[in-house]
């Protein structure tokens, strides 16, 4: 019986906004994309759980410099809670642990309740996270069946809304930063409500910049696939998609060139900027930079991107 031919992997440089499906976790959606485009270096920009759908933005090769400030940028959700239940992960993949009943609920006690976890909150982490503590995951030690003490962290929660209800499940619209887990927000809510809670569903929307992201399906990037590079590579985002929210500065052939080397050098403009992309004389993406102290040109990330 013959092998498969062996996947001969390349230099490819942009960002896919994956649709990610349920039942994947955001690194094995990672390496079936990066599979099918035979990109040789890849990551993401921040896990969502198997049960979540939705926005994973994945980049590849130069775009991977992007992956932390991608990482830590605002981002949302529709989120279904299941009132009643509580679960030992805090979302429908987990085992029961405390079935409670539902009061009755009206508008004003929801509000109320909600209204509570907005704004820069202190939450606890799930049990069941990816955090390390002890340089080991929290879920390797729950999976152990140990019981770990984890310290509450601050997290910020722009909107949390209510969108629609049924007696013991509520639709709920989040937009968060960096490091807010939705499930312990579910949990924290059920609490307040005197009843309990877990996640049954999420779907990450949007994740700054691509607040309308044309999301692809893995669906959708195979059949690309069989019809040739040109339909795969049309879903490849440029690495300068990443950037779009930040101020540009476009440099003159000795900017450029002191830039591509590394020296910090005094940019007019700069100042009144604060984090822009710098762009060279030719057009081509050349760095991440904000102003030091003195005003000069720092490079928080440099690009060596092949030309157009």
């Amino acid at each position: 019986m013959s092998r498969p031919p062996r996947i001969q992997f390349r230099d490819l440089h942009g960002i896919v906004l994956l649709d990610k499906p349920q039942g994947l976790s955001s690194n094995q959606a990672l390496q079936a994309v990066r599979r099918l485009l035979r990109a040789s270096k890849g990551g993401h920009t921040g896990a969502l759980d198997p049960l979540a759908t939705g926005l994973l933005p994945l980049c590849f090769g130069e775009a991977t410099k992007l992956a932390g400030s991608l990482l830590g940028a605002r981002k949302a959700y529709l989120a279904e809670c299941r009132l009643g239940l509580t679960t030992d992960t805090a979302d429908s993949e987990g085992e029961l642990v405390r079935q409670c009943p539902v009061p009755q609920l009206d508008a004003a006690a929801i509000e109320a309740a909600l209204a509570k976890l907005r704004g820069r909150i202190l939450q606890v982490p799930p049990m069941y996270s990816a955090l390390k503590q002890g340089g080991e995951r929290l879920y390797a030690k729950a999976r152990r069946g140990e019981t770990v003490e984890v310290p509450p962290r601050e997290v910020d929660v722009y909107r949390l809304e209510l969108l629609a209800r049924t007696d013991d499940t509520l639709q709920l619209l989040v937009e968060c930063g960096s490091g807010t887990y939705v499930r312990s927000l579910a949990v924290d809510l059920g609490e307040d409500l005197g009843c309990g809670a877990h996640l049954t569903a999420l779907r990450r929307i949007w994740v700054e910049p691509f607040r309308e992201p044309r999301m692809v399906t893995l669906t959708q990037l195979e059949q690309a696939a069989e019809q040739g590079d040109e339909a795969l590579l049309a879903w490849l985002l440029p690495v300068s998609a990443g950037l779009s929210d930040l101020p540009v500065l476009r440099l003159d052939e000795t900017q450029s060139m002191a830039i591509s080397r590394g020296q910090q050098i005094a940019l007019p403009g700069l100042a009144e900027a604060g984090r822009c992309v710098a762009y060279a004389s030719d057009g081509a993406l050349l760095a991440l930079l904000e102003p030091d102290a003195e005003g000069r040109a720092r490079i928080l990330r440099g690009f060596n991107l092949p030309p157009d």
